[in-house]
């Protein structure tokens, strides 16, 4: 097998027993929190709590074989749950059949989708969303997620209205019907998690409090007292099953499949690089992710999983309890398995409420109120985007908040890249260094020179902002102006609405009687200069390696200067005028 393939395969070949001993720790660990964490999340996204748990069996191992990262654990995640409930159950009852078949339908298309991007590596997509719309999106589904739990919370029915502070607003007004049992545990679950993370972290607190829950609840016969229970498992490994691929029903689920695709790339794909700067033996690669990610949900959906993506909490946890390689996720997947084989009669006094505790515990880092506060001090524009994101997303729905964020995200990177930071650059005296005049008092202009540097891409978006800034820098210098320098440093591309913009300013200055020299211009962009002629008629003697070099020429030109250059730069833009080819 090829190790590309399979990265297990690299893994093994070096495998040994005190790798073992780290992966077996690890595995367990992180699977007594991916049961109880996964009949959570299964409720969550409005399944029978068993899904939970065959979800963090096929998937997996699948992903454990084909994964390049050694850390990522997948399994249900929350804000995939809430997505999946968000689009699916306004097509079925939660819960029933028609739902279940749609949920698990929705995770192979989603595995379809992420391996189709993966063969086309376009891994790159993912960064459509910016860091503020995915803060803004993850904020406002921890607000979500947290109503949708308020039922189990208080202990009482409350209606499946279409909007969640609909929810909360009926909650609110009916708070004479809490069920002070049901609450107690729920509180009870998160103080006792709390608790114990204090005491000592790497305790199971959510694995203890199942127990505790299951216990207390059997033996006070709480069910009796109106304490909602999760009942019934089913017991045995799941079967192999077809999911439904009728046409009518994949156009109902698409807006769904796309959106749960995007947000759990994002999660997964993040997570994954996050832990995997922290380890230099393996490199984490986007479009092998995305073949894993994709295989583990295609084989999850034949054996009844709900879709599954990457876990930052469980991740973590995999990391810190030293885990070596994948094989730590086939560890937790047979430990799930022994679970579904054994222990599922075990869970049916577990109360609701105790499920309700680890969400509303695990969603709790999804409020980013420190981004918030960071990005109001540091960048107004992003606080902005954050704030947009989350209102629309909690004020509307979850797919319109994020086509929301994902257009804020393009629209503001137009924005940016419309209007790029300019500079007008002077020499710093007894150097060959030049710098901002606004940044760097002691730089002084250069006489009849004027030094314009642009920090972007010259392309469509600003285009016409670089024309309308060379005749604005022209009215506002004050001065005769002889040589206009174009620092292209930091220019790294140029389409044809820049070539124009270009050649519109070159002929703007020439009735001017001004010279363009274009200086430090990168092989790309000098590429496309040749190509379409705009270097000749420029001129390639005003086309420099160095704004010093350019200085000095025309210094020279004018006699200004008597002496010969013989400075290693000069030596460079002598080449680079004899051979365009030079320094491309």
């Amino acid at each position: 097998m090829k190790t590309t393939l399979f990265p297990i395969v690299k893994s093994l070949k070096k495998y040994s027993k005190a790798t073992f001993a780290h992966d077996l720790i690890a595995g367990l660990t992180v699977g007594v929190m991916l049961v109880p964490q996964g009949m959570a999340y299964a409720l969550l996204a409005g399944m029978p709590p068993i899904y939970g748990l065959y979800a963090g069996l096929i998937p997996l191992m699948l992903y454990a074989i084909l994964g390049s990262s050694r850390h990522l654990a997948i399994g249900p995640v929350a804000v995939s749950s809430l997505l999946v409930f968000g689009g699916i159950s306004q097509l079925a009852e939660p819960q029933s059949a028609e739902f279940i078949g749609l949920v698990i339908t929705a995770g192979l298309l989603i595995g379809l989708i992420e391996i189709t991007l993966s063969f086309l590596q376009l891994g790159f997509l993912v960064n459509f969303l910016s860091h503020p719309v995915i803060a803004g999106f993850t904020s406002a589904a921890a607000v979500i997620i947290g109503i949708s739990q308020l039922k189990d919370l208080l202990g009482f029915a409350i209606p499946n209205f279409p909007h969640p502070m609909e929810k909360l607003a009926y909650a609110c007004s009916h708070l004479e019907q809490i069920n002070w049992i049901s609450f107690s545990l729920c509180m009870g679950t998160i103080g006792l998690i709390y608790g114990l993370r204090y005491f000592k972290r790497k305790l199971p607190g959510g694995l203890i409090v199942v127990v505790v829950g299951t216990f207390l609840s059997w033996y006070y016969d709480l069910e009796n007292l109106g304490l909602a229970i999760v009942g019934t498992i089913p017991e045995g490994l799941p079967v192999f099953q077809i999911p439904s691929l009728e046409l009518s029903t994949i156009e109902k689920l698409i807006p769904t499949v796309l959106t749960v695709t995007i947000i759990g790339l994002v999660e997964s794909l993040s997570i994954a690089k996050v832990i995997g700067t922290k380890h230099q033996n393996y490199i984490v690669r986007p479009n092998q992710e995305l073949l894993a990610l994709g295989i583990a949900k295609i084989g999850g959906a034949f054996f009844q999983s709900m879709p599954t993506s990457g876990s930052f909490t469980r991740s973590a946890i995999n990391n810190d309890a030293g885990a070596k390689t994948t094989v730590a996720s086939i560890i937790t997947a047979l430990l799930v398995g022994l679970t579904l084989i054994f222990l599922t009669p075990l869970f049916y006094y577990l109360p609701m409420a105790v499920l309700a505790g680890i969400i509303l515990l695990a969603v709790k880092s999804l409020f980013d109120l420190e981004e918030a506060i960071h990005l109001w001090h540091v960048h107004r524009l992003d606080f902005l985007m954050m704030l947009t994101t989350f209102a629309i997303t909690l004020a509307i729905n979850i797919p319109t908040g994020i086509l929301t964020g994902v257009l804020l995200s393009a629209g503001a990177s137009l924005y940016r890249s419309s209007k790029p930071h300019i500079a007008l650059l002077g020499n710093i005296p007894n150097t060959t260094h030049y710098r901002n005049l606004e940044r760097f008092p002691n730089a002084q202009e250069l006489e009849h020179k004027l030094i314009f540097r642009f920090d972007d891409q010259l392309y469509f978006a600003n285009a016409s902002f670089f024309k309308d800034t060379v005749r604005r820098l022209l009215k506002e210098a004050g001065r005769p102006i002889q040589y206009f320098y174009l620092d292209a440093t930091n220019i790294h591309d140029i389409d044809s609405s820049g070539l124009h913009a270009l050649k519109e300013s070159y002929n703007y200055l020439r009735k001017r009687n001004i010279q363009l020299c274009i200086c430090g211009a990168t092989g790309p962009v000098r590429d496309v200069l040749f190509k379409s002629g705009l270097m000749e008629e420029i001129g390639k003697e005003n086309n420099f390696v160095y704004i010093h070099t350019a200085h000095q020429f025309h210094l020279k030109e004018n006699g200004q200067i008597q002496e010969d250059l013989e400075s290693e730069e000069d030596a460079l833009q002598t080449n680079f005028s004899r051979n365009r080819r030079v320094w491309r």
